[in-house]
């Protein structure tokens, strides 16, 4: 499995299609934001929580397809449903291998781009908190979503619409969490719900992608 792990890690950074490619949405979509909305430092201390979770959330929308997607086209997710490795550990691998290309640089840079929002200060600690819970159900989701869509040529707006309403918990928990965060709240009630969502996708989904997967496979 491990194998496994830093074959998915070396494909992502070498195709281009990991953490540079969300990352600069991310970077895109938070730059343009003040252009859209107008330099009102209020405006923007009021929006920023929202914006920055609703750009993590789609940044990781754009490597979905690809999770399964390759591997299915040169053949190799038919030799790993045969390997001894089962296809619900495969499904958590790809899962975690989104996770470390795609959620943990966007968790690693909201602060910076919270600087260009105005960020309220005291919103950081739960800003950063907040997307280190969240991101790997986004992962999860995703990677139960790519495996229902796989095998289905220009399958990615298909599955923008499978996972986006399964984000909105996620999505929802986190922004409340950083909005408590930065007007001094304690945020720890969405924060508990936002790692109860995470745990729950970890625990459940590699199991129905593994089940789509079988589906899709024969």
């Amino acid at each position: 499995m491990t194998g496994l792990l830093r074959r998915d890690l070396a494909l992502a950074v070498r195709a281009g299609g990991g953490f540079g490619l969300s990352l600069a949405f991310f970077l895109i979509f938070a730059t343009l934001v003040p252009f859209g909305v107008g330099p009102a430092t209020m405006v923007l201390e009021t929006i920023a929580p929202g914006i920055l979770w609703l750009g993590a959330l789609l940044a990781c929308l754009l490597s979905l397809d690809r999770i399964f997607q390759l591997d299915w086209e040169d053949g190799t997710l038919d030799l790993l449903a045969t390997a001894p490795v089962p296809l619900e550990g495969v499904a958590a691998i790809k899962a975690l291998s989104h996770w470390i290309t795609t959620g943990l640089p966007l968790v690693l840079a909201a602060p910076v781009l919270g600087l260009l929002l105005n960020l309220p200060l005291p919103a950081y600690p739960w800003l950063v908190a907040s997307l280190a819970l969240g991101t790997p159900a986004l992962s999860a989701i995703g990677t139960f979503g790519a495996a229902l869509t796989v095998g289905i040529k220009r399958g990615g707006l298909l599955l923008s619409l499978l996972v986006l309403p399964l984000y909105v918990p996620t999505l929802i928990f986190g922004a409340l969490a950083v909005i408590r965060g930065a007007e001094g709240q304690d945020a720890t009630t969405p924060l508990l719900l936002l790692a109860g969502i995470t745990l729950g996708s970890l625990a459940i989904l590699p199991f129905a992608a593994a089940a789509a997967l079988r589906v899709n496979l024969r």
